[in-house]
């Protein structure tokens, strides 16, 4: 047994069970979110129309997970983290049944936006309910575990998309997740349920408004926030251009380029195996350093890279380092308020989303301007920045846990 497994196994058993389908759940709900990038063509075939026009599905889906992350948030803290995830994980499985009845695309659309807008709560609300359970000591093993979870749904979606909609065609895609939700949504209710009736607690609610300007008020959120937006920024929205570097350069498919991207979760797999011996032997603020180095290195191979399978080794170094310097992110964004953390935690997602979007228009620009060698080096040097400063504000702010 691993000294990551000890530690996680040392949780009362009750909450070791949850965690299992937290994680289940994160993984379901991960996976959607890129389940239509390779199912455009046959989307575009099925309703007549262009891939552009077929692309509605995805914006769809992005529009209403942005938005509803802070709904999530007070309501998971007022009605119970894991209630809302299992309620919203058979929301997934109802919205997922209507897209694949969906006889034209606006359906369809309104559908995936359905899927969107339930999707959202899943990973936020798991990663406060985490910071509410989980003692502090164990806390940034077992969100390194969960991520493991969650990046190998955002590894498996576009590919499980591409594949089940040329097996089985798109409608079955969408149904082959259906049973996944109800089982999670049911056995996460009951989990629930049980600890519900031996713990017996209430607690006080703060009017939202309150919550949300005490929360935006203080130095340590504006310092989070800020800083998972700026990561966001550079790492997905330059990414978001790299299987078209592979394939302008080296003249790759663009299929294998999007493979590459797949390094970036590996990487990130890689972090969950081996977070216990960052947590042990430094601090959060020293992660954050360590984090942006190994994501600035990997992107520096990506920017000069001789050859294409530097690609590979770029994305799995990039990977490393971006959980790595996430994992301090997430911590942070779940010391922000033991009362109100579903509310921190979904701003902090709120946040990144954002990052990623104004990340795409940034990278276009400057792809444009200066080429990928140049972009890549850039996009590096702020990200090691943003890990410095990051750990130089940690340092000044001080810990709430004494890390």
């Amino acid at each position: 047994m691993s000294v990551t497994n000890k530690l996680t196994n040392t949780l009362p058993e009750s909450t070791q069970k949850i965690l299992a389908v937290l994680a289940i759940a994160g993984f379901a709900g991960v996976i959607t979110t890129r389940l239509c990038d390779a199912m455009l063509p046959a989307l575009a075939a099925a309703f007549t129309v262009s891939s552009a026009e077929a692309s509605i599905v995805i914006w769809a889906f992005s529009v209403t997970y942005g938005l509803m992350q802070l709904v999530y948030g007070p309501l998971g803290d007022r009605f119970g983290k894991p209630r809302v995830i299992a309620l919203a994980t058979g929301l997934c499985a109802l919205a997922s049944l209507a897209a694949a009845a969906a006889s034209t695309l606006p359906a369809l659309a309104l559908a995936r936006a359905a899927i969107g807008a339930s999707a959202a709560a899943i990973v936020p609300l798991a990663l406060a309910w985490i910071g509410d359970t989980v003692p502090v000591e164990r806390r940034q093993i077992v969100l390194a575990r969960y991520s493991g979870a969650t990046v190998s749904g955002i590894m498996l979606g576009a590919w499980a998309g591409g594949f089940l909609t040329e097996t089985l065609g798109w409608r079955a895609t969408f149904l082959s997740f259906v049973p996944l939700f109800l089982v999670v949504a049911a056995v996460l209710w009951n989990l629930d349920g049980k600890e519900r009736s031996k713990s017996h607690i209430k607690t006080a609610y703060e009017p939202y408004r309150r919550q949300l300007m005490n929360m935006l008020r203080t130095r340590r959120a504006q310092v989070v926030f800020g800083g998972a937006l700026l990561e966001a920024m550079f790492v997905f929205g330059f990414l978001a251009f790299l299987p078209t570097v592979v394939h302008t350069q080296f003249a790759m498919s663009l299929s294998y380029g999007g493979a590459v991207l797949a390094g970036f979760g590996l990487g990130g797999l890689g972090f969950s195996r081996v977070a216990h011996v960052f947590v042990r032997s430094m601090t959060t603020a020293a992660q954050a350093r360590i984090g942006s180095g190994v994501l600035a290195t990997g992107y520096a191979m990506l920017a000069w890279m001789p050859h294409w399978s530097w690609a590979i080794s770029g994305c799995l170094v990039a990977g490393f380092g971006f959980y790595t310097l996430h994992n301090t992110f997430q911590y942070s964004a779940l010391q922000l308020s033991a009362t109100s953390r579903g509310l921190g935690v979904s701003l902090f997602a709120s946040f990144l989303f954002l990052g990623q979007s104004l990340g795409v228009i940034l990278a276009a620009n400057i792809f444009s301007l200066w080429g990928a060698s140049w972009s890549f080096t850039i996009a590096g040097a702020a990200l090691t920045i943003i890990g410095l400063t990051f750990a130089h504000l940690l340092e000044s702010l001080g810990t709430s846990d004494g890390r």
